[in-house]
């Protein structure tokens, strides 16, 4: 995929000698939300995650001009309504020196051809309020805010 304005967007599949690259997107991510303090997740952990014996998440990588600019973190979900599985975009991530140059598109788009392919009915994902600039660039791709449900979180120390 070409950028008119400068460079050239590769999006693959991560494989398992990225995940320190993948580590990385996820703590630049998290400094970004201001959630830094709730970073646990370790190599290890994502090691047996994406490529273990029960793979439970996937992750697409952007590459910018041959660097490392971006990931698209995800897994299946399923819609008992729409009777069939979705995906669930846990992180979508562009470093911010590489933003404005269609990457992130281009991660939603390979992140919606996988949803064609895989019969999907929907990718949906999650938002910050206070994360304007990520609220109208997926409002500009036609993506709708959800805003009459309300994401409820059970952690492991109520569990």
């Amino acid at each position: 995929m070409e950028n008119e304005e400068s460079g050239k967007i590769v999006i693959r599949n991560a494989v398992e000698k990225d995940i320190p690259l993948i580590l990385n997107f996820i703590k630049e991510l998290a400094e970004y939300e201001k959630l830094s303090h709730h970073v646990k997740v370790t190599e290890e952990l994502l090691k047996e995650s994406l490529f273990g014996q029960r793979r439970f998440v996937e992750v697409l990588i952007a590459e910018y001009d041959d660097e490392p600019a971006g990931q698209a973190l995800f897994f299946h979900n399923f819609s008992s309504f729409v009777g069939r599985p979705g995906i669930y975009l846990e992180d979508l991530y562009v470093r911010p020196h590489l933003r404005k140059n269609g990457i992130g598109k281009a991660l939603l788009q390979s992140l919606v051809n996988l949803a064609k392919e895989r019969n999907c009915g929907r990718v949906e994902w999650a938002v910050l309020d206070w994360n304007k600039p990520s609220i109208n660039f997926y409002k500009s791709i036609g993506a709708s805010p959800l805003n009459e449900w309300i994401i409820f979180r059970l952690t492991e120390d109520k569990f």
